[in-house]
């Protein structure tokens, strides 16, 4: 990824000295180290696999936080167990700014619910720096599926209880709720086949072996424009721009809508300072014309907002989605 320098001699100077100290076992006043922010790569931890709508969004982020900051912003990608694995790790990471997390509310709210031990507190553990997007999720259907929306596939599921399979990133995923609550609001049985990331459920949907899915949109937008995959309803509220004469779920099961929203963390005890220069440069990032151009071609769309905004939405969805857990009875067994 390209690094863009420092704009201002003075600030270069000032930053490389404060590098210098840090390398030679110097102590440097925090204040100081606070403002010189950041002297050094920041990786941002994805607790999803590649090609995920938490992945996209991460690396159009993280390219513009890159000119923003002038330094590196690398993404690391770390899926397991839902993302608590590395979500947990993250919360235990240096609290200095260089560890980020970009999560999904699947992983971040979702999981005290689906989980024992999910090993994090999604509050205690993390400072919320800003909420950053919100993508399309879809559900889609192989074109060989014989069903063309929503009510044809209420009417086969009812027919044949058990007979049609939908394939998720992985067990306690957004995927594999999102797949619950439907099978809950339309009162049909399907059978659940979680995969390691969003990526192989797709391609097995598209190669005929599974025939649903529920997908975020920036996962599947290219299947679905070259006709390998077909659009049977979107799980948000409303229609989404990408793809505007796609019913929604809704629309046949009233009541029904999720959108789903990507935000970034800090492990909990981060400076202050840190955090606030961090919550600026995302809300900036998101004023970017290529980056809304980006997100848009993928589906998604910006989510600006306040490290306190987003703060309250993660004590909601706790609240929410555990009751959601409670009502489809979803499990990550």
């Amino acid at each position: 990824m390209t690094t863009t320098p420092f704009p201002a001699i003075g600030r270069r100077r000032f930053t490389a000295g404060i590098g210098a100290a840090l390398l030679c076992g110097v102590a440097v006043p925090a204040a100081w180290a606070e403002d010189a922010y950041p002297i050094k790569p920041i990786t941002v931890v994805v607790p999803q696999a590649a090609g995920g709508a938490n992945d996209v969004i991460a690396r159009v982020v993280a390219q513009r936080l890159s000119q923003q900051l002038g330094q590196t912003v690398l993404v690391d990608n770390r899926p397991g167990a839902g993302g608590t694995v590395a979500t947990a790790a993250t919360a235990r990471a240096k609290r200095d700014g260089y560890t980020l997390l970009l999560t999904a509310d699947s992983a971040q709210v979702t999981s005290p619910a689906l989980y024992r031990n999910p090993g994090f507190d999604p509050v205690k553990d993390f400072e919320p720096i800003a909420p950053i997007a919100t993508a399309g999720y879809v559900l889609v259907a192989n074109p060989s599926f014989p069903g063309q929306n929503m009510a044809d596939l209420i009417r086969l599921a009812k027919a044949q209880p058990g007979a049609y399979s939908y394939a998720s990133a992985g067990n306690g995923t957004l995927n594999h709720l999102i797949g619950e609550m439907v099978q809950k609001a339309a009162g049909i049985k399907l059978q659940h086949v979680p995969y390691k990331g969003s990526a192989a459920a797709a391609t097995d949907v598209v190669g005929g072996q599974v025939p649903l899915s529920v997908q975020s949109l920036p996962s599947v937008i290219a299947f679905i424009k070259s006709g390998k995959l077909k659009v049977l309803g979107v799980v948000n509220p409303q229609r989404i721009k990408a793809l505007p004469d796609s019913p929604t779920i809704g629309e046949t099961l009233p009541g029904f809508g999720q959108a789903p929203w990507y935000a970034l963390f800090a492990p909990a005890g981060t400076p202050a300072p840190i955090v606030t220069r961090l919550q600026a440069e995302v809300n900036k990032a998101l004023e970017s014309p290529d980056v809304l151009e980006k997100l848009a071609s993928v589906g998604c769309e910006p989510f600006k907002g306040s490290s306190a905004q987003l703060a309250a939405l993660v004590q909601s969805d706790l609240r929410k989605w555990a009751q959601i857990v409670k009502d489809t009875g979803a499990t990550v067994d």
